[in-house]
C-alpha cells in the first residue's frame, strides 16, 4: 500500500513533480516491527527524507510548546518516540459532513490548542496496512515547508520628543512670510498707489451735493422774459419719523399741496417704509414757508400739552419733513411764443424749441459741494468741506417782439377757427436785417400747464407745403434780373397751355387775354407765368431758386427744421420747370418763403433769417449773435419792378384788395396751392397764403400768412389778406412808421 500524507488522493502515474515513476514489480511493504530478528536493511532515500521532515517538524513543535503544562507535553513525547523508531505517522480520516465528534476516552491526554484557538485533534492509530497489489508511487521531490518564525513582541509605543531646532526654523519661516505680506501691503498703500486709497477713504467719510447751475433766461428783443428759472423745492419725508404723527401732518400739507397730491396719497407715503420718500415737487418757497410756520405752531401746542406728563405719555412732535432744491422753468407769458421757445424736461434739459437747440449754452455747468458726514450721513459742523461753485448758463435775447408775437398769435387763431383750417402761421420780419419779429403758430400750447408731445413742434419751420402763386414773385424777379421781362412786357394769355402732353389752366376760366406782365401778377395767371418762364433756360432758373434759399436750410439751426423739397440737379423736364414757376412741384416752409419775399423787398439782397439777437452773459453783458452774411440775388432794378407789379395786387382790380392799408402803399401776392393728402397720395388738400411788405416805396416789414386746409371757399386774398392787413397795421403803429404819402403807380395790367 502506497504511503500517502493525510487525505491526499492517489496520484496517477506521471502526473506528479520530479522524475516519472519507473515500472517495477510490486513487492511487499517493509516490515515495521522492531522485534523482528532479521537484520535491518539500509534506509532508503524516501525514508531518510521523511524522517528528516518529521524531525524538523518535531523540533519546531518543541520550540513552540515550551512553557506548556506537563500533561500536554507527555503525549507529544510519546509521539516523538514513535517517530524516532521510523513508524509512519498515522493521520486521522476526514470527518464526514454532519457526523458527530467521537467522545474522548477517559485518561486520554488533552488536545493542544490550534493557532485558531480550538483544540487540536489527535489522530487515531491506523490499522496495520494491508498488502496491496497497486504500484508504489515514487518519492516526490517537494520543497520542505518553511519553519514558522517566532513572532517578536512589539515594544510599547512611546511619545517621541520633538526637535527644537526644526520647530524654531518653521516658526521663523511662517512669521517671516506673514510679515512680508504686511510689508508688501504697506508698500502698495504708501508707495505704489496712495492717492486712490486716500480717495476711497474720503468717499466713505464725505458726501457730495450737486449745486445746480442757474439756467439762462430767454427774453424778447426788449428784455421781456419768455422763460426763466425759479427756485422751488421738493418736499420729502422720513417715514420712520412721520409715522406717529401722520394724521396731523396730512391736515397741514393737504391744503397747501392741493393739485399736486391727495390726502390719501400723503397718508400712504407718511406711514410707509424706508427713510426717504418724495411728497411733492416744484413747491414754491412761499408755500414751504407756510407749511413750516404751521408745523412750528403745532409743535408749540404739543410741548404745552406734554408738560408734567411722564415720558411714556408725551405726544410725539411733528418731525420728519425736509426739502431739496428743485428749480423749475417758468414761462411768465404763458403760451406766447411757446412753439418757438420750447420746454425742458424733468431732467432739466431742453425737450423742444430753442430750449433744446441751445441747451448747451442755457444749462451752464453744475457745481458741487463736499462735506464730511457721520455714519448716519449727517453733516459734521465745522468739519472740512470744499465747494465748487456752479457756472450759470448764458441767456438768450431773441429777435421776437412779445407784443407783436401776441397779436399775431391771436389773429391767426381767429382765422384758423373762422375757416376751420387745420393750422396756420404768421411770419413778421424786419426787411433790412430779416430779424424775425413774430413767428406765430396755431394750434399752440401753454408750457405752464399740461401739454402733449405732439404739441411741441413749430410748424413755421417744421411743416412744409407747396407755396402756390406767392412763388410767382421769385419767378418774375429772376426773369427781370435776366432781362427777359420788364413792366412793358405784353403777353397774349390763353385759357390753358399744354406742357409735355399735360394741360395747365388758370384758377378761373377765360379765353385769350391781353395781359401785361403786371397783369399776369395782378390776375395771378398760371398760364401767363409759364409763358414768361419758358424764355429762361432751366439751369439758370434752378440757380436763381437756390440763391433765394429754396432747398437749403434757413440757418436758424432750429430742431426739427425741414429744408423743403426741390428737385435735384438742373436737368429738369419742362413740366417741372412750368409747375415750379407758379408754385407747384416744390415744397417750402413758411420762413423760407417769407425770406424770399423779403429779398425782393430789400432791393434784391437776400439776408438769412435771424431769430437770436444777442447772448446775455451771466454778468449781464450783451454779445451780438453774428449771422450769415447777406448776398445779392437780383438787381435792385429788377426788385423794384417786381414790387411795382405786386402793388397792383392790392389795388381795387387786384386779387387781394382786402390787404390794402389806408395811408400806406402795400405790395403783396396771393397764393392758393393744392396739397398732397398722405392718406391717398393725391392732391385734394389746399393751402392759402398771402405775402406782402409795406410801405412798398420804402419797405420796413414783411408779413407772410398761410392757412393749411381751410374749408369752404378758398382764396389767399380774402382768407390771408385780412390777417396780413391787421398784423402789418399793428407793426407799423407799434414801431411808429409814418405813412410815406406815396400814391400807387398807374401801371396798366392789360393792353
Amino acid at each position: 500500500m502506497t504511503d500517502r500524507r493525510g487525505n491526499e488522493p492517489p496520484r496517477k502515474g506521471g502526473s506528479g513533480r520530479g522524475t516519472p515513476p519507473r515500472s517495477t514489480p510490486s513487492r511487499p511493504s517493509p516490515a515495521t516491527d522492531r522485534t523482528r530478528a532479521t537484520p535491518q536493511r539500509p534506509e532508503s532515500t524516501r525514508e531518510r527524507l521523511l524522517r528528516q521532515a518529521r524531525e524538523q517538524e518535531a523540533a519546531q513543535r518543541r520550540s513552540e510548546g515550551r512553557g506548556r503544562s506537563q500533561d500536554d507535553a507527555a503525549p507529544r513525547r510519546a509521539q516523538g518516540a514513535k517517530r524516532a523508531t521510523g513508524e509512519p505517522r498515522k493521520r486521522a480520516a476526514p470527518k464526514a459532513a454532519g457526523s458527530t465528534p467521537r467522545p474522548r476516552k477517559e485518561g486520554a491526554p488533552t488536545r493542544r490548542p490550534t493557532s485558531a484557538g480550538g483544540p487540536r485533534k489527535v489522530a487515531a492509530k491506523k490499522a496495520p496496512a494491508k498488502k496491496s497489489t497497486a504500484r508504489k508511487r515514487p518519492p516526490q521531490n517537494r520543497p520542505q515547508p518553511r519553519p514558522k518564525k517566532p513572532r517578536a513582541k512589539k515594544a510599547p509605543r512611546t511619545l517621541k520628543l520633538g526637535r527644537p531646532a526644526l520647530r524654531l526654523r518653521l516658526t521663523f519661516g511662517v512669521m517671516a512670510f506673514v510679515l512680508s505680506l504686511f510689508a508688501g501691503r504697506l508698500v502698495l498703500l504708501q508707495g505704489v498707489d496712495p492717492d486712490s486709497y486716500a480717495l476711497a477713504a474720503s468717499k466713505e467719510n464725505n458726501k457730495t451735493y450737486v449745486l445746480h447751475a442757474p439756467r439762462g433766461s430767454i427774453t424778447d428783443r426788449n428784455g421781456v422774459d419768455f422763460a426763466v428759472t425759479e427756485d422751488t423745492v421738493a418736499i420729502v419725508a422720513d417715514p420712520s419719523q412721520t409715522k406717529p404723527v401722520a394724521q396731523q401732518l396730512v391736515s397741514i400739507l393737504a391744503p397747501k399741496l392741493a393739485g399736486k397730491t391727495t390726502p390719501a396719497e400723503l397718508l400712504t407715503k407718511l406711514t410707509g417704509k424706508g427713510r426717504y420718500i418724495e411728497l411733492a415737487d416744484e413747491v414754491s418757497p412761499q408755500t414751504w414757508n407756510e407749511i413750516k410756520a404751521e408745523t412750528k405752531a403745532g409743535n408749540k401746542e404739543i410741548a404745552q400739552q406734554n408738560k408734567g406728563k411722564p415720558k411714556d405719555q408725551k405726544a410725539p412732535a411733528l418731525l420728519g419733513l425736509y426739502t431739496e432744491a428743485d428749480p423749475i422753468r417758468s414761462h411768465p407769458n404763458g403760451s406766447i411764443a411757446a412753439t418757438v421757445v420750447g420746454v425742458i424736461g424733468k431732467d432739466g434739459k431742453g425737450q423742444s424749441g430753442l430750449e433744446y437747440a441751445l441747451n448747451g449754452k442755457l444749462s451752464g455747468q453744475d457745481g458741487k459741494a463736499m462735506y464730511e458726514v457721520d455714519r448716519n450721513g449727517n453733516k459734521i459742523p465745522n468739519a472740512n468741506h470744499t465747494v465748487e461753485e456752479p457756472r450759470p448758463g448764458v441767456g438768450v435775447q431773441l429777435t421776437l417782439d412779445r407784443d407783436l408775437q401776441w397779436f399775431a398769435e391771436k389773429r391767426i387763431e381767429e382765422a384758423v377757427k373762422k375757416y376751420q383750417a387745420s393750422g396756420g402761421t404768421v411770419i413778421v420780419s424786419e426787411v433790412k436785417t430779416n430779424q424775425i419779429l413774430a413767428m406765430a403758430n396755431y394750434p399752440t400750447f401753454d408750457p405752464n400747464g399740461k401739454y402733449d408731445s405732439k404739441d411741441l413742434n413749430n410748424p413755421a419751420l417744421e411743416r412744409t407745403y407747396e407755396p402756390g402763386s406767392v412763388q410767382k414773385v421769385v419767378t418774375m424777379a429772376a426773369l427781370a434780373d435776366a432781362g427777359l421781362i420788364d413792366l412793358n412786357t405784353k403777353l397774349r394769355v390763353p385759357g390753358t397751355i399744354d406742357v409735355q402732353r399735360r394741360t395747365i389752366k388758370d384758377h378761373w376760366n377765360h379765353g385769350d387775354l391781353n395781359l401785361t406782365i403786371a397783369g399776369v401778377i395782378a390776375k395771378s395767371s398760371n398760364v401767363g407765368t409759364i409763358m414768361a418762364a419758358q424764355q429762361m433756360r432751366i439751369p439758370q432758373f434752378v440757380k436763381y431758386l437756390h440763391d433765394f434759399g429754396f432747398g437749403e436750410p434757413t440757418g436758424l439751426n432750429f430742431p426739427g427744421e425741414s429744408k423743403g423739397r426741390l428737385m435735384q440737379g438742373d436737368e429738369w423736364p419742362e413740366i417741372t420747370r412750368s409747375n415750379v414757376a407758379f408754385g407747384q412741384g416744390l415744397s417750402v416752409n413758411a420762413v423760407q418763403e417769407a425770406s424770399a419775399v423779403n429779398a425782393v423787398a430789400n432791393g434784391g439782397v437776400y439776408v438769412p433769417p435771424k431769430l437770436v439777437r444777442n447772448w446775455i452773459e451771466p454778468n449781464g453783458t450783451l454779445t451780438p449773435n453774428e449771422g450769415a452774411p447777406p448776398r445779392r440775388v437780383v438787381s435792385e432794378k429788377a426788385a423794384k419792378e417786381v414790387a411795382t407789379m405786386m402793388e397792383a395786387v392790392t389795388a381795387e382790380k387786384g386779387t387781394a384788395p382786402q390787404a390794402a392799408i389806408d395811408g400806406y402803399l402795400v405790395a403783396g401776392k396771393t397764393g392758393t396751392a393744392q396739397q398732397v393728402d398722405s392718406a391717398c397720395g393725391c392732391y385734394r388738400k389746399w393751402a392759402t397764403s398771402f405775402a406782402g411788405f409795406a410801405p412798398a416805396d420804402n419797405p420796413r416789414f414783411v408779413v407772410y400768412v398761410v392757412l393749411h386746409d381751410p374749408t369752404g371757399a378758398r382764396g389767399g386774398g380774402f382768407q390771408g389778406g385780412p390777417v396780413f392787413r391787421d398784423v402789418m397795421s399793428y407793426a407799423l403803429q407799434k414801431y411808429a412808421v409814418p405813412p410815406t404819402g406815396a400814391k400807387q403807380q398807374n401801371v396798366p395790367i392789360t393792353w
